[in-house]
């Protein structure tokens, strides 16, 4: 039993330790990189928007040495680079807001528009094209992610949506809005959903972390051409019920 004590206190330790090292990392990651990002506003915006990618792969890391999480994807064969298209994904923490960045491709998101005043981090993301919404208005954050979402689309740039609205609890899934479904519905754009179990390391609004691998899996294009809306998000729902099932077994 002592044993037992001290292995677990000790893996406490590393715990709050990696989880301090990896704090003090994203930040002073995100105040040498989201300059470069602001000073690269007069390049194009792959420029801007891969210095941003790197970043994300440099934090991805870092969760990795520092706190032991890793990750894993299936169905990286279902993405088309060719074609544009709006992910609908459950969102369980700051980690899939980050890792999305890295492995998919470029892409846009709604963002608060509060969350772009923050200092360094949110200046920098203002320059990368986010859909900023007010979520105390809801008609006008709908036409805002329909417009400026078609106009990312339609210049290659997949959307990414979290139909929950929030960060939901490892073992809960919110009830999907039908704001990206409609997206997809009025832009003809495919949606490719996603879902993953990053809250079980890396939980929502936690300072600590803990060791172990994040699944995610990404499933097959969902039509949106000649269908309502709500059928669209209904499949889009449906699938990512069925498979956070499969992940959590």
């Amino acid at each position: 039993m002592a044993q037992h004590n001290t292995l677990s206190q000790s893996n406490n330790i590393r715990i709050y330790l990696g989880s301090a090292a990896f704090f003090v990392g994203l930040v002073i990651s995100t105040i040498l990189f989201a300059p470069i990002i602001l000073i690269c506003i007069v390049f194009p915006f792959s420029v801007r928007y891969n210095i941003g990618k790197g970043w994300a792969g440099a934090v991805l890391k870092m969760a990795e040495v520092c706190c032991g999480i890793r990750y894993e994807v299936e169905g990286l064969e279902h993405i088309n680079t060719s074609m544009a298209a709006v992910v609908l994904s459950n969102h369980q923490s700051a980690w899939e807001t980050i890792a999305f960045r890295y492995f998919l491709p470029p892409q846009t998101s709604l963002f608060k528009q509060s969350l772009l005043w923050i200092p360094f981090w949110g200046w920098a993301m203002a320059t990368l094209k986010p859909i900023a919404i007010d979520r105390n208005s809801k008609n006008s954050a709908l036409r805002k992610l329909i417009s400026r979402g078609t106009e990312a689309l339609n210049e290659g740039l997949w959307v990414v949506v979290f139909p929950e609205g929030t960060r939901m609890s490892v073992d809960k899934l919110g009830s999907f809005s039908a704001g990206g479904a409609m997206l997809a519905q009025k832009s003809g754009y495919p949606v490719v959903p996603i879902v993953l179990d990053a809250g079980r390391y890396w939980p929502r609004y936690s300072f600590l972390k803990y060791p172990g691998t994040i699944k995610v899996k990404i499933g097959p294009y969902i039509e949106s051409k000649g269908r309502k809306a709500s059928d669209i998000n209904k499949e889009a729902e449906d699938w990512v019920i069925q498979a956070m099932r499969e992940i959590s077994q």
